[in-house]
Order: structure tokens, then C-alpha cells, then sequence
């Protein structure tokens, strides 16, 4: 894994980033020709599965999906991608399972903020990771009130597998953006976590926010705008894919018994369930 290192992975990034939003015609098809047969894309689910019409590489890699290929389970939470469990599981107090010998913090996750932190103690999370031929848009698990958004700067190494087994504090170490949301059993939080070569992370109510990378960590507060979302709804997408981590409070959430590491997963799928509210 020393090539992750010495590799210039910001440079690399930018430049990908500029490839995949450049209008090249023909030579654009062409990639995404070479994309779909390399990775065996399922171009039949997309809503548009002609894949001249793509203008941009993005637009093809963060494309919709026809309506009702995803339906959305009766659970209290679903999985908010597509993609594989990475780890899911018990906080251990903040310490998150990242591969067998590895742990982080969430204290770190969330960009050093620990009164944000402290929420998740002892808490649930759960890892998933999108490969290149998955679906890359990003959907709420729950209903959700957004409190505040983190752009967290850091390094861009790959988050695939080996990666995770050898990289420490992979998770908490790379970009991300952190979503705070208010649900209806307490606060949860997604992490969109960047790794080589993806261009940019976008929410739908900011749009892309990444870049610019100022090197600084980035805030925005919404409390008082009300945005709410829905299960199901759109939240965010990545520009060339990666991972999202999930957190959720101490006794909040029971995952659903298949879920367990490297299980593939689809957005909308049942991932787990609340304990019932209680009456007042």
C-alpha cells in the first residue's frame, strides 16, 4: 500500500474531475462505452440507458434510475446506496469498527467536534462502500430535519477493502462531508466520505460542494431554514464514488440480521429498526 502515499492523489483527483465534466462528444461516449463493458454497468435500470445522450462522464456516472427500480421497504431505516457493507455495528464507545485491527474515532469522523461526538457514544454505525458500477446518488434512511452540514478537509486515499485493512483511521483521515439531521428518534448523521479520483460530493440543497477545497474546515447551519426530508428522498450524490457512514445515538436502532460485512446492498432495502416510540 506505499503507492497510496507517494501516489498525488489531489492532483490526480482535480484532474479526473475536470475529465469527467468536459462536454468531448464522442470521446466522451467512448469512455463511458469502455466504463459500462469494464465494470458490466447495468445500463437497463437507468432511466436513460442510451449512453450517447450523457453529455458528461458525470452525468452518466451520478445518472437517475428508472422510476420503481428501487422500492422502498416498510422498515424503520433502509440503506441509503448501493453497494456493500463495509462494517456495521456497535460504537464501542467512540471507537468504530474500520476492518479487523482497525479503529477511529467519531470524534474524528465528525471533524473534532466532540459535543457532536459525544451523541453517538456507544451508539450504532454502519460503513458502506459504493463500487465504480454502482448507482452513485445518496438517499435519506429516515425522514430527517437537516441541522447542519461539516466540509471537512483531508487526504484522498481509496476506500476500497485493502485499503481499509491497511490504511489507519481511513474514514476519519480522507475528504468527507458531514450531514447532522434531527429524525424522529433523535439525531443521525451520514457521512460522505471522498477517496481517489472522485471529482466532487453534492448535497440537493447546496449542490456541489466539493470543490472548492480551501484547505479549512467549511460550516453551514440550517436550523432555521426547516429542510426536511423524506425517507427515500435524493440527498446527495458522489461525482465518481466512494463511501457513506452512518451514526445513530445509543439504543436507537436494531440493524436488520443480514446485515454483517461485505454484504451487497441496494438503495431502499430494509437495513434496520427503531425501538417504538414511547407514549407520553
Amino acid at each position: 500500500m506505499l503507492h497510496q502515499y507517494l501516489l498525488p492523489k489531489q492532483a490526480l483527483t482535480a484532474l479526473a474531475g475536470r475529465l469527467a465534466s468536459a462536454r468531448a462528444g464522442r470521446l466522451t461516449t467512448s469512455l463511458i462505452r469502455t466504463f459500462v463493458q469494464q465494470y458490466r454497468v447495468d445500463m437497463m435500470q437507468a432511466a436513460e440507458p442510451d449512453i450517447t445522450r450523457y453529455a458528461t462522464f458525470n452525468d452518466f456516472f451520478t445518472r437517475a434510475l428508472k422510476s420503481g427500480a428501487r422500492p422502498i421497504a416498510s422498515a424503520g431505516l433502509v440503506c441509503p446506496v448501493d453497494g456493500a457493507v463495509s462494517q456495521c455495528g456497535a460504537i464501542d464507545g467512540d471507537q468504530i469498527v474500520q476492518a479487523k485491527g482497525h479503529m477511529y474515532s467519531t470524534v474524528a469522523l465528525v471533524g473534532g467536534d466532540p459535543t457532536l461526538a459525544a451523541q453517538f457514544d456507544d451508539g450504532n454505525f454502519a460503513t458502506v462502500y459504493l463500487s465504480p458500477k454502482d448507482y452513485h446518488r445518496i438517499h435519506m434512511p429516515c425522514d430527517g430535519r437537516l441541522l447542519r452540514m461539516l466540509h471537512i478537509p483531508g487526504d484522498l486515499f481509496s476506500v476500497n477493502g485493502a485499503t481499509a485493512r491497511s490504511v489507519p483511521g481511513l474514514f476519519a483521515r480522507n475528504e468527507r462531508v458531514v450531514c447532522v439531521f434531527e429524525g424522529q428518534h433523535g439525531p443521525f448523521v451520514l457521512v460522505l466520505v471522498g477517496a481517489t479520483i472522485v471529482g466532487s460530493m453534492a448535497t440537493v440543497w447546496h449542490g456541489v460542494v466539493n470543490p472548492p477545497r480551501p484547505g479549512t474546515v467549511r460550516e453551514w447551519h440550517y436550523a432555521d431554514r426547516d429542510v426536511r426530508l423524506k425517507q427515500g428522498d435524493e440527498m446527495g450524490r458522489f461525482l465518481l464514488g466512494s463511501t457513506v457512514v452512518l451514526l445513530f445515538p445509543a439504543g436507537q436502532v436494531a440493524f436488520d440480521s443480514r446485515w454483517r460485512a461485505a454484504l451487497p446492498v441496494c438503495m431502499g432495502e430494509a437495513m434496520g429498526e427503531f425501538p417504538p416510540l414511547q407514549k407520553a
